[in-house]
């Protein structure tokens, strides 16, 4: 388990003592920079691409620098507590790992790697459906660590019942349905490529290895016939809101929806009994120019914050980042491409990496800035500079 408090920074500052530098950024942002020429053509512009003209993802960016914080001084800071709960998972910072899927790709530890990871240091970790690991594969690498388990809803029902069953007997307390991708955005990198994972058999691992998928097949000894299968029954477009029952019935904890970036949809997601919702267009893959995350969430949190947990993803880069999102209704973040980023340059170690720049970048920001605990953080913490007159 980490140790409490800026050891890291302290850690690198000492090596010419006898420390370690680190070997990949500490600016998370440099990450993706980092990582191309040292990850596959194929893989890296998968991991970094975005729908369309990549809009999305710049203004998810963007609305981070549109928001300011206003640091308070000569507040007592010195033994601060960034501890939460949150739908029963242990917190000491208020992150997660959002699902990324193939992670194979980037490093051949793949989700294994990043759950050992995420379990050293008490940050859970939210397992995609298309994994290139099973599922209790990975669950058997966490250990005793908190994991949470993505829904991809296939087409077909047997299946998801199957995977919802399956991730339950493996200690997945958690379930994260994501609403945006029943299918695959018009990603011009992956296409300029011709490059799909899927359709080399990376990220169908929990297909391919669940029972109720097997007995869909013709013939069960025939990758190329799995792969087909899969593609057939990857998403289903016609879900709506009466369908949320399905999970209801077959998930006994709680249930959190992915993907949501109206005050509409909140409201029916509270409506509908879910637990929890993640404000996220994830991370501008989607939709090409929709709204960023951080502008939907305000509206959101003010809503439907007191009857749901409402967490974030979408562009988190940095402490200063949880901050804004923290203060504009968050209960806690989750963070995508610089984990997968570390995976790549790193293995085990850069996810490592990742985890303690972001958790010490955080709780500096924090006690920067003048705040001992997250419930002092509120809107009034930020301000939105209007155009220079």
């Amino acid at each position: 388990m980490e140790r409490p408090l800026e050891t890291y920074q302290n850690e690198i500052y000492l090596a010419g003592l006898g420390g370690v530098t680190p070997g990949l950024p500490t600016d998370l942002n440099e990450l993706e920079r980092a990582s191309d020429g040292r990850l596959s053509p194929e893989a890296h512009a998968y991991i970094a691409g975005s729908a369309g003209s990549g809009d999305t993802a710049r203004e998810n960016r963007e609305a981070f620098r549109r928001w300011r914080i206003v640091p308070r001084m000569l507040t007592d800071v010195a033994i601060p507590s960034y501890a939460s709960t949150v739908l029963g998972a242990e917190l000491a910072v208020p992150f997660l790992l959002a699902p990324v899927g193939v992670l194979g790709i980037a490093h051949p530890g793949g989700e294994a790697a990043v759950a050992r990871a995420a379990a050293s240091h008490g940050v859970p970790m939210v397992l995609s459906t298309a994994s290139s690991t099973a599922m209790e594969e990975v669950a058997e690498a966490s250990g005793d660590g908190q994991r949470w388990y993505q829904l991809y809803w296939p087409q077909d029902r047997a299946v998801a019942a199957s995977f919802l069953a399956r991730a339950k007997a493996a200690g997945f307390t958690a379930l994260v349905i994501t609403l945006d991708t029943r299918i695959l955005a018009w990603r011009p990198r992956d296409l300029d490529q011709a490059y799909l994972p899927f359709l080399r058999g990376i990220g169908i691992q929990n297909y391919l290895s669940d029972p109720a998928f097997q007995a869909s097949l013709a013939d069960s000894a025939d990758p190329a016939a799995a792969i087909l299968q899969f593609t057939q029954i990857f998403g289903d477009l016609s879900l709506t809101w009466d369908d949320l029952s399905f999970a209801r019935d077959h998930w006994d904890g709680p249930i959190v929806l992915k993907g949501i970036l109206s005050v509409a949809d909140a409201e029916r997601a509270a409506g509908a009994g879910m637990d929890g919702i993640i404000v996220s267009n994830h991370g501008g893959r989607q939709v090409d120019g929709a709204i960023a995350a951080l502008d939907a969430l305000p509206a959101i949190a003010a809503a439907v914050g007191s009857r749901i947990t409402v967490l974030f993803d979408s562009g988190i880069r940095g402490g200063a980042d949880m901050l804004k999102a923290l203060a504009l209704g968050a209960r806690a973040v989750l963070i995508g491409r610089p984990y997968a980023y570390g995976l790549g340059l790193g293995g085990e170690d850069g996810v490592r990496h990742v985890l303690r720049s972001l958790r010490h970048d955080f709780e500096l920001a924090m006690r920067l800035s003048g705040y001992a605990s997250l419930d002092e953080l509120c809107p009034q913490s930020l301000v939105r500079p209007g155009p220079a007159s």
